[in-house]
């Protein structure tokens, strides 16, 4: 392969990304799926960030989202707040997707980034939420960033950090929040969905030269595999996007 893991996950969540989708986004390689997708096929998609730069015309992939550069001629150079309430309108908030990542996450997409083991007495503590639990919480379709290990793909979260779909169809519902809920996990194996009426996770993409089997030795819990396909490889004109455009340094691609 022509490509390296990173790229397709990078190509993977772009391709989730529809044209005039909001995209609230980190740092990383959700920023750098963001960028693709908006110089890929999603040109009319808007990016913005929790610093407050909505409508982002990124030229470079910023380090971080405080890098001065989420600021180059935006539409608005606000604060968090207002991103937070772009986020949550009523009338923007149907077609904000938000791109996350986790230490753990579950069959309904549930998500832990707090700790690892007990929380009182962890054996790892993480930075925590940050914006993330008002992302899950509120936006219309969230995409997860996960690696591929059964350590994070769990039956039972250490601690939960941000909803998914809690615990089951009715789950969002009964606790009053608003948004889809969880519509992919892009991970370095695989592309996985989510059930339409049980909101269970279930393999709906794996990348050439990874079998189901293989995803679903690396899930902590079972998963429907008997739907799955191919993920068409990365073209070149994607590729060409990813590290001429969108990332020429290499500073996420590495």
């Amino acid at each position: 392969m022509d490509y390296s893991p990173r790229e397709m996950m990078a190509i993977a969540a772009a391709r989730e990304i529809r044209d005039g989708d909001i995209v609230f986004c980190g740092t990383g390689i959700s920023m750098l799926a963001a960028m693709a997708g908006k110089h890929i096929s999603a040109p009319n998609s808007v990016i913005f960030f929790e610093t407050g730069a909505i409508d982002s015309q990124l030229e470079e992939v910023p380090l971080a989202v405080a890098d001065p550069r989420v600021m180059f001629r935006t539409s608005v150079n606000g604060s968090l707040a207002d991103a937070f309430a772009t986020m949550q309108n009523r009338f923007t908030g149907a077609h904000v997707v938000g791109i996350l990542g986790a230490a753990q996450i579950d069959r309904y997409g549930n998500l832990n980034s707090t700790v690892i083991g007990d929380y009182e007495k962890p054996a790892v503590r993480f930075s925590g939420s940050g914006g993330a639990a008002d992302v899950a919480s509120f936006v219309n379709r969230t995409i997860i960033f996960m690696q591929h290990e059964k350590r994070k793909f769990v039956q039972k979260l250490d601690y939960m950090t941000s909803a998914g779909w809690l615990d089951g169809p009715e789950g969002r519902k009964n606790a009053g929040l608003g948004g889809g809920g969880p519509w992919a996990v892009v991970t370095n194996m695989a592309v996985m969905g989510f059930e339409e009426e049980t909101k269970e996770m279930y393999l709906r993409e794996y990348y050439p030269g990874v079998t189901p089997r293989q995803v679903l030795d690396k899930t902590g819990f079972e998963i429907d595999i008997s739907r799955a396909r191919e993920t068409p490889p990365p073209t070149p004109r994607e590729l060409k996007i990813l590290r001429e455009q969108c990332d020429p340094q290499k500073l996420i691609l590495g």
